[in-house]
Formats: structure tokens, C-alpha cells, sequence
């Protein structure tokens, strides 16, 4: 994609919306995962006896968890205190796309893990492991992360202090309304055609990837923002 630079520096911007106030780490390395129901996680802790938080990061398509552990966004966010998490993607499926993949709700696409109910109980464990037991939780994701952080800040609108999606949204059919207003930082390229602004379809119109205006225009209704004009 044409804007991997701006990954870090809008993940931290959201960041800074979070509340800032080693740790001896049993599990979570790039070689030995922690577990849970379903599936796995990656976890690197800060230098400080009380995290100030927890950052929670999906990487896009056709990623793993591993592959976030000795990135930039790693590295600043445990410099400030917080922890960083890093959860494996779905299962095996060779009909998809991908491989691996974050179950985001799609018209005509199922997967047999729900990834909703998997990164509850990746912020559970990784809330008991790491001592940040208290602090405040930034879900964060990337392309087709960041469609995921999209269903969890609108289906599980509690699951995270704040949300930061980087260009991915909804996919159809798009829901009419969320289930409660929530803190949502989103960066998205205008020359990205990967993941256009404007969505697009798969496999002859079976499977769409949403409008991002769409969905911008269904969490606006749901925080009740004022109608939205652009001016270019």
C-alpha cells in the first residue's frame, strides 16, 4: 500500500488519546506464542513495574502476529509505557483469498472462528500476564486489521478504551447503526487502491469491500456527529 510510513505515526496519535500514568514475560515471543481458546497471541512488554496500558494491533491480509514484533509501532508503543499485543489471524482456509484471515463480517464469507469473541480472550489473558490489569486498551489494525477493529468498535463497542483503524472499513452489507458511540482514530491513503476509498468487489460482486464513506457515515450517526461536508 501507498502509505505504510503513516501506519506508525496514526496508531500513536491515537495513542496519545489513552491515559499515561521489567516485567519477568512467561510467554509471547516470536517463538513462543501464548495460547488461548482458538488460537494465539505475541506480547512484548515495557521496561516499567505497571504498564500504562495495552495496545492491541491486526496486522492486514495475509500477515501473522510474529511478523508485528520487532516493528516501529512495537518499539514506540512499549517506550511509552504500554504493552503490545499482536494476535495470530483465523484458521486455515485455502478457498480464501488468504490463508489466514480475521473473520470480518462479509456477505457470501464464514469462518469457523469468531475473532470477536477470540480477542476478548486475548485481552483477558494478556491483561492477567502482563500486570495492566487497570489500563486503558487501544485496538489498532491495519487493511484488513483494520475492517476487523471496525466490527469490534461497532459490534463489541466495550471491548477497547479507543480504536484506530488504517485504511480498512466495513464490508457489505454494512450494518445500519452500531451498538454504542465509541473513540475512533481512522487514516486511510487517497491513492490507495488496494483498500479504495470508494470499496470494491471480489469474486464477480460476491464479496464487496465497503464503502469507507458508508461506514464513516454509520459511526458518525451512532456517536450523533453533526452531518459531515467535505471540501476539497
Amino acid at each position: 500500500m501507498t502509505h505504510s510510513w503513516r501506519h506508525t505515526a496514526a496508531i500513536l496519535l491515537a495513542a496519545s488519546w489513552l491515559p499515561t500514568h521489567g516485567l519477568a514475560q512467561d510467554c509471547g515471543s516470536a517463538d513462543d506464542p501464548c495460547t488461548v481458546t482458538g488460537g494465539s497471541y505475541h506480547m512484548v512488554l515495557p521496561e516499567t513495574e505497571t504498564p500504562t496500558g495495552i495496545v492491541i494491533h491486526l496486522h492486514g491480509g495475509g500477515g501473522t502476529g510474529k511478523g508485528q514484533m520487532n516493528s516501529g509501532l512495537a518499539g514506540e508503543a512499549i517506550a511509552r509505557g504500554y504493552v503490545f499485543v499482536a494476535p495470530n489471524p483465523n484458521g486455515e482456509h485455502p478457498e480464501n483469498r488468504w490463508s489466514k484471515d480475521w473473520s470480518v463480517r462479509a456477505d457470501n464469507m464464514s469462518f469457523e472462528r469468531d475473532d470477536i469473541a477470540f480477542l476478548t480472550d486475548v485481552l483477558i489473558d494478556a491483561r492477567q500476564r502482563s500486570g495492566a490489569s487497570e489500563g486503558p486498551v487501544l485496538l489498532a489494525g491495519f487493511s484488513r486489521g483494520g475492517s476487523m477493529v471496525w466490527n469490534v468498535a461497532c459490534y463489541q463497542p466495550d471491548f477497547g478504551t479507543a480504536y484506530a483503524p488504517l485504511a480498512g472499513a466495513f464490508w457489505d452489507t454494512l450494518p445500519s447503526e452500531c451498538g454504542a458511540p465509541v473513540r475512533l482514530f481512522y487514516t486511510h491513503g487517497w491513492a490507495d487502491r488496494k483498500v479504495p476509498l470508494e470499496g470494491r468487489s471480489f469474486s464477480d460482486g460476491a464479496v464487496v469491500q465497503g464503502d469507507v464513506w458508508a461506514s464513516l457515515k454509520v459511526l458518525r450517526e451512532t456517536n450523533g456527529c453533526p452531518p459531515f461536508t467535505l471540501k476539497l
